[in-house]
Parts: structure tokens; C-alpha cells; sequence
């Protein structure tokens, strides 16, 4: 197809998740309530790790970061996906549109990375708990981190510079409610080629490898715990993987239905649900599965509570 046939686009048109009013009202008041949830339980959850000595410690420090990462995930999605379910304006600009692109890449792979860093963690705390200090020093803690963040932002140039330099002719209107490769792939004229073996690259080699640190890290941890003889120490060794490992689940199974399938099997409906699930429903549950079924989490929040009701009865007197 020659240049010339080729239209500049300066704004996308995001369609949303239905043209129904009553269903755009009960969403935007659902999606609210998750975002508010969303922001104290992560905000939450990064304050009483921070202000609780106790919980300085290498898996807490991951789980800062955690929440973090969620907290900026859903920053990313949720404010334009409420603004469109409200509003009759439901365009993004181009630059828009692919600044939001870039930092769902950025965010969603440290989170992919940083979820493996912590089964990391988990396997040197269960399988060799007396090198424990020393492996999982502060250094390597930190390198982890910066690892994590680094290889997002790699992934986030790759995949923003290959979907940018796409053509789109007659139609500048996305089957979506926010920017996503996909969509984008999908709508485009131009040949997709080089963009879906860079996008199968990134998002393939992130997930496979961090899912492989994963499998082999509580491969590890499931056969030291099934040589523990008592039964409390098997209940223990379970109860510090649980949480984490329901995260995985939720999180991977996702990204692995979305993500790790050929452009031609895209499907608006299947991946929307799967789209809401981990753009704005996980980082709501992430701070909820941490939390609730952690009792170190728990006391510590108290912890923190009674030393704030203290600090004020104090200022009282």
C-alpha cells in the first residue's frame, strides 16, 4: 500500500466496556469503590511496613514495592476508564494513548519480575532459612528491585517504539477501554509483523522466565516442607507461601489467557473481562490477600494504630 493512503491520526476513540447508560452507571460506581479501595489498601499497606520495624525485612521490602506497583497500575487505568463511563468524550490523544501503552508495559512487567524476586525469597527463607541474612542482603535485595524496574522500562521502549511507528487508515476507533497492544495490532493497517514477534518477545520471555523462577522456587520449597516432620511445622512453612502464591495465580493466569495467543484469536469480549480483572480488580485484592492472611501484617497494623493512639493520648494530657 503506498504512503499516501495512509491517514495521520492525532486522537484514538476508546469504545469502553458497554454502550448501555444504566450499565455505564453501575460500573463507574463498582470501579470507584475498587479504586478507593485500591488506593487506601495499598497506601495503607505501604505505611505500616514503612512506620513498623518489624516488618524491615526482605519479603516486606518486596511487598512495598508490591503495592506500589499497584497503586501506579491502577492510576494508569482507572481515573480515564471512570472519566469515559461518565463522559460523552471518550477520545485520547495519540501521545496520550501511548504514554498510557508505556506505562502499563513498565508497570506490568516489574510487577511479573518482582512477583518471582519474592518466590525467590521465599524459597531461600523455607529451603536455607540459616543463610537466610546472608543471602537476602540489603544488596541483593535492591539489585533484584532495580532488575525489575530496569527490564520494564526496556520492555516499555521495545513495545511503545514498535507499536508508534504503526499506520492506521480509515478508522482511528479502539475495541477497548484503554490503550492495549492488541487493540492497537488489530486496528492497524499497516503490516503488524515486526510488532507482534517484539511484543511475543517481551511478554513471552518475562513471563516464562519469571514463571519458571516460580515453579523451581516452591518445586523447592514443596519438597523441603514434605520432609518437616511436625505437622505445626508443615502448617507454618504453608501459611508463609499461601498468600503469595494466590497472587501468582490470579495474576499469571491472566496475563498468560491476554497476552500469549496470535492477534488473529483476539476476542473483544474474553479480553475485556480479563483486561478488567488485572488492570483493576488484582491491585484491589493484592493488598486484601497480603493483609488478611497475614497475621504479622495484621499485629503490626495494630501495632501501629496503638502507638498513634498513644502518641495522641500523650499530646492530650
Amino acid at each position: 500500500m503506498s504512503r499516501r493512503n495512509f491517514t495521520s491520526v492525532a486522537d484514538f476513540i476508546l469504545t469502553g466496556l458497554t454502550d448501555s447508560e444504566e450499565a455505564k452507571l453501575i460500573l463507574s460506581v463498582l470501579f470507584l469503590l475498587i479504586y478507593l479501595i485500591t488506593v487506601l489498601g495499598n497506601m495503607g499497606m505501604i505505611l505500616i511496613i514503612r512506620l513498623d520495624p518489624q516488618l524491615h525485612t526482605p519479603m516486606y521490602f518486596f511487598l512495598t514495592h508490591l503495592s506500589f506497583l499497584d497503586l501506579s497500575y491502577s492510576n494508569v487505568f482507572t481515573p480515564k476508564t471512570l472519566h469515559n463511563l461518565l463522559s460523552s468524550n471518550k477520545s485520547i490523544s495519540f501521545l496520550g494513548c501511548f504514554t498510557q501503552m508505556f506505562f502499563f508495559i513498565v508497570f506490568g512487567t516489574a510487577e511479573c519480575l518482582l512477583l518471582s524476586s519474592m518466590a525467590f525469597d521465599r524459597y531461600v527463607a523455607i529451603c536455607r532459612p540459616l543463610h537466610y541474612p546472608v543471602i537476602m542482603s540489603t544488596r541483593l535485595c535492591c539489585a533484584l528491585l532495580t532488575g525489575c524496574y530496569v527490564m520494564g522500562f526496556l520492555d516499555a521502549i521495545l513495545g511503545a517504539v514498535s507499536h508508534s511507528r504503526l499506520r492506521f487508515c480509515n478508522s482511528n476507533i479502539i475495541q477497548h477501554f484503554f490503550c492495549d497492544a492488541f487493540p492497537l495490532l488489530v486496528l492497524s493497517c499497516s503490516d503488524t509483523y515486526e510488532a507482534e514477534i517484539i511484543d511475543y518477545i517481551c511478554a513471552g520471555s518475562n513471563l516464562v522466565l519469571s514463571l519458571i523462577t516460580i515453579l523451581g522456587s516452591y518445586l523447592s520449597i514443596l519438597s523441603t516442607i514434605l520432609k518437616i516432620n511436625s505437622t505445626a511445622g508443615k502448617k507454618k512453612a504453608f501459611s508463609t507461601c499461601a498468600s503469595h502464591l494466590l497472587g501468582v495465580t490470579i495474576f499469571y493466569s491472566t496475563m498468560m489467557f491476554t497476552y500469549l495467543k496470535p492477534k488473529t484469536s483476539y476476542s473483544l469480549g474474553r479480553d475485556q473481562v480479563a483486561s478488567v480483572f488485572y488492570t483493576i480488580v488484582i491491585p484491589m485484592l493484592n493488598p486484601l490477600i497480603y493483609s488478611l492472611r497475614n497475621k504479622e501484617v495484621k499485629q503490626a497494623g495494630l501495632r501501629v494504630l496503638q502507638k498513634r493512639w498513644g502518641h495522641e493520648q500523650l499530646k492530650s494530657q
